[in-house]
């Protein structure tokens, strides 16, 4: 609807710019003025202002500013129309705040754009934003955009597949991207797009079959979620071990104050601690947190590792504590 204003809009524009050449060109060739004379008459002709000619006028001039008279009314009426119908109905409005957010999005770096406002995409945005990380919501739903913007989430309305939306969403610029679109076609196409704009992005994408998940790794997502899958699985870990299931359950990563779990990424730490092991880190002792896990720079993962594991560039510690500690663990490192 939006567009369809703004194509009206542009229209009756153009057709009174047009008028203006047209006057303008008339009176340098009917009447033989200047281009200034030319101009001058054609504002009062248009105008109606009622000031007189530059020089008398013959027939031919009278004709021809006739019908200027008549077509520019009928030109400047329908351009006050237009404005005036795009200004009542809030699009003028409407078009300045979402060049506002475009600003916004223009400035991010490094942030996260998630496609679709669906059940996945809202407990996304949930995650992101209780570890404050800034994210753009892609989304064509004219309903839901109205419930983002008065969240004050920053946002795209528009077809996530197309290059254009994408682009206008920072694709570019964005670190990472999560599409949970409802078909797993449409997340195909997502993924494609992302991965052909900005091949650096990690693409997390969300399927619903079993057969679209090779699909869309190949098509470049780094990692597929199955949400059915991991609640069947998550039910029947529930009959196996339910006490080991219950545990993990209790452990959060959701806040800035009730985690119990945090990535550390080696190539943040000061630069005394790189080439050193996890025991130099003396976490233990300095916070009371547990080193659980190893991310190697070749993306391996290494459960409880040694105390004289090397801390090397481009690798991540998975910590575990009480809130309490991983606070204190922040305030460290």
């Amino acid at each position: 609807m939006n567009k369809i204003f703004e194509s009206k809009l542009y229209r009756a524009l153009t057709l009174f710019f047009i008028i203006i050449l047209l006057g303008v060109f008339g009176f340098m060739v009917i009447s033989g003025y200047g281009f200034i004379d030319a101009l001058y008459m054609t504002v009062i002709t248009i105008s109606t202002v009622g000031f007189s000619e530059v020089h008398p006028f013959t027939d031919a001039d009278k004709i021809f500013a006739v019908f200027l008279i008549l077509t520019s009314v009928l030109v400047v009426g329908y351009t006050i129309s237009s404005f005036s119908e795009y200004l009542i109905t809030g699009q003028l409005f409407e078009h300045f705040k979402h060049k506002k957010v475009e600003k916004k999005i223009a400035k991010l770096n490094g942030h996260t754009i998630v496609c679709g406002y669906g059940r996945n995409g809202k407990q996304a945005i949930a995650k992101l934003k209780n570890y404050n990380k800034e994210f753009v919501v892609v989304e064509k739903n004219q309903t839901l955009i109205k419930k983002l913007d008065a969240e004050g989430v920053l946002n795209i309305q528009g077809d996530a597949t197309t290059d254009e939306t994408m682009l206008r969403a920072g694709i570019d610029k964005a670190s990472n991207l999560i599409t949970a679109l409802p078909s797993d076609a449409d997340n195909l196409f997502v993924v494609l797009t992302a991965s052909q704009l900005n091949k650096e992005c990690k693409i997390i994408s969300r399927a619903s079959k079993e057969s679209s998940s090779s699909k869309l790794k190949i098509a470049g997502a780094e990692n597929v979620i199955m949400p059915d899958k991991l609640g069947g699985a998550h039910m029947a870990s529930l009959v196996v071990t339910p006490d080991v299931i219950e545990f993990v359950d209790q452990l959060t990563i959701s806040g800035e104050t009730t985690t119990n779990l945090e990535e550390i990424d080696v190539n943040n730490l000061p630069e005394k601690y790189i080439g050193k092991t996890i025991l130099d880190l003396d976490l233990r002792k300095k916070t009371g947190c547990t080193v659980i896990g190893f991310k190697t720079p070749s993306k391996e993962y290494i459960i409880n590792p040694e105390a004289n594991t090397e801390l090397v560039l481009d690798s991540n510690l998975i910590i575990l504590g009480r809130p309490e500690q991983i606070t204190k663990l922040r305030e460290l490192f």
